[in-house]
């Protein structure tokens, strides 16, 4: 498997791993500048060069990973009999500089009711690296031709069209650590929800749209269920930010976004984190 390969294996399976590119070569090497490989924690995939350089790279890289580093570095590797190997002694003669980039797993968001907020949600989250789950017990909903506005999305979408009629069963199938959003258009099913992703301890953030008034109702009953005090703290309701109270679905969706986007950063996995200054 080929570098590029190796890198969307990780990216479909949602491990994380280190792409390390040779980018500079003074002097003899074993490999010019721009060989690549991928290293995940159990395995790597191409080469750049072997014996001591690859082991360091490849060790350096694990380290990353373990740390949960997101940030690239550098790596000044001497090919010499005279400079200390930890891995053996590499005598090529030259010197060279490797590149390691982290590529953490992107955070994963599931719409439950994709009614004209969960679609203009899904239209602004689309705009990310991230994986989108859209679920709707309402087949029209889930139709091509009115998913089509998201045919550009950056993230990747997964449309769960072929659901029974209890949607909460999809949710000890979703990826550890997605973020749940409960606005679908009957409120019996957004309690079921609630109740269900409360039972799920994998799940990330449970976001439920309405009122205060129906989340008291809600509390009521999810207690009477058995959930305890700090169970019920999970979900947060009202969703988006405090300070944008216009109640339209395109300015519901932008806040909410905007409250997932921060999640993110502040949990140092923003798909674009990493390349702001």
């Amino acid at each position: 498997m080929d570098w590029l390969r190796s890198v969307e294996h990780l990216r479909e399976h949602r491990c994380p791993g280190v792409l390390v590119t040779l980018t500079a070569v003074r002097g003899h090497a074993p490999r010019e500048a721009g060989a690549k490989m991928v290293v995940a924690a159990d395995q790597s995939w191409g080469s750049i060069g072997g014996g001591n350089l690859e082991a360091v790279a490849v060790s350096r890289a694990r380290l990353l990973l373990l740390q949960g580093r997101r940030t690239p570095e550098t790596l000044s590797v001497p090919l010499s009999e005279k400079a200390p190997g930890e891995y053996g002694v590499q005598c090529c003669g030259g010197e060279v500089t490797v590149l390691l980039e982290p590529l953490p797993v992107p955070p994963a968001v599931a719409i439950f009711g994709m009614g004209h907020v969960g679609l203009e949600l899904a239209r602004i989250l689309a705009r990310h690296d991230l994986d989108l789950h859209l679920v709707d017990t309402r087949p029209d909903h889930l139709a091509a031709e009115r998913l089509a506005v998201l045919a550009d999305a950056r993230a990747r979408i997964h449309v769960h069209r072929e659901l029974p009629v209890l949607p909460e069963i999809l949710l000890p199938e979703l990826p550890p650590g997605t973020h749940v959003l409960v606005m679908t258009h009957d409120h019996a099913e957004d309690a079921a929800l609630c109740d269900a992703a409360l039972r799920c301890p994998g799940l990330g953030s449970i976001g439920l749209i309405g009122s205060a008034a129906k989340w008291v109702r809600f509390r009521t009953r999810l207690a009477a269920e058995g959930h305890p005090p700090e169970a019920l703290d999970r979900i947060t309701t009202p969703i988006g930010l405090p300070g944008i109270s216009g109640k339209d679905p395109a300015t519901v969706a932008l806040s909410v976004a905007a409250a997932l986007v921060l999640a993110f950063e502040r949990a140092g996995v923003g798909p674009e984190r990493a390349g702001r200054s």
